[in-house]
């Protein structure tokens, strides 16, 4: 059995209304660390170009943060400035020069209260496992912060010439920290009741939608199951993943 029978859709195009798809063949999101390293954008360039040859019809790259609170550690890589988009230039660049065909986005990822480094934040102060660091929790105008950073960080992806973006709201980071009961403890609107916690992806979401326009490609990786105790129930996976598209992103389930 072949690819193609096993799969008759697999290299069928994919129409996303304003631009397609030429297969359904995706490169999800790996953080290589190339980045940070010396000359770490040619790196890429010449990484993501041999996958676009390859013939994919899209690359997801690995996580670049909005902002320094939602980096691992300091010092790695993020998009909040001009000057750093102009390095991004240079992988999307490479890639359509390669495969004018092949699209790529780039992941916006903050890793809340899994990061590293004192100034970590989360919904509410409470510890992941992984990190040695309780997390600050975060004010009202804090949060409206964070929102504009993930929509500032969308509109500078779009500007370095990537097809979009996709924002990470799975895998026990930022989003989800806000999501999910066991790590959401908040008493105002940004808590308590679903229709609050899931607040924080659809303003960012909508937002980023309304900054880079109708023709720019928005996905919203969504986590079916989280494997954590007090998570998402599937009413509310199903809840969110019916905003989410409403307010104009396609989703990924992980």
């Amino acid at each position: 059995m072949t690819a193609t029978t096993a799969f008759p859709h697999l290299f069928a195009p994919l129409d996303l209304g304003f631009t397609r798809l030429k297969n359904r063949a995706l490169m999800g999101s790996m953080h290589t660390m190339l980045e940070e390293m010396p000359g770490g954008f040619e790196k890429m360039a010449a990484y993501f170009g041999e996958r676009a040859k390859g013939g994919v019809g899209m690359i997801i790259t690995g996580g670049i943060a909005p902002n320094e609170v939602g980096l691992p550690t300091p010092g790695l890589a993020k998009l909040s400035t001009p000057e750093e988009a102009a390095q991004h230039r240079i992988v999307t660049e490479r890639v359509h020069a390669i495969a004018p065909d092949c699209k790529i986005c780039m992941q916006i990822l903050h890793v809340g209260r899994y990061a590293y480094h004192p100034n970590l934040v989360a919904p509410s102060p409470i510890r992941a496992r992984i990190s040695p660091c309780v997390p600050n929790e975060l004010t009202e105008e804090q949060i409206w912060e964070q929102i504009h950073d993930f929509v500032n960080c969308a509109v500078l992806a779009q500007q370095a010439g990537y097809d979009g973006v996709e924002v990470i709201g799975s895998a026990g980071y930022l989003i989800s920290e806000f999501l999910v009961t066991h790590t959401n403890h908040r008493s105002d609107g940004w808590g308590g009741a679903y229709e609050n916690r899931m607040r924080f992806p659809l303003e960012i979401i909508s937002r980023i939608r309304q900054a880079v326009g109708p023709n720019f490609i928005l996905v919203y990786r969504i986590a079916a199951m989280e494997l954590l105790e007090n998570g998402s129930s599937w009413d509310e996976v199903v809840t969110l993943a019916k905003a989410i598209e409403k307010a104009g992103a396609t989703i990924i389930s992980t």
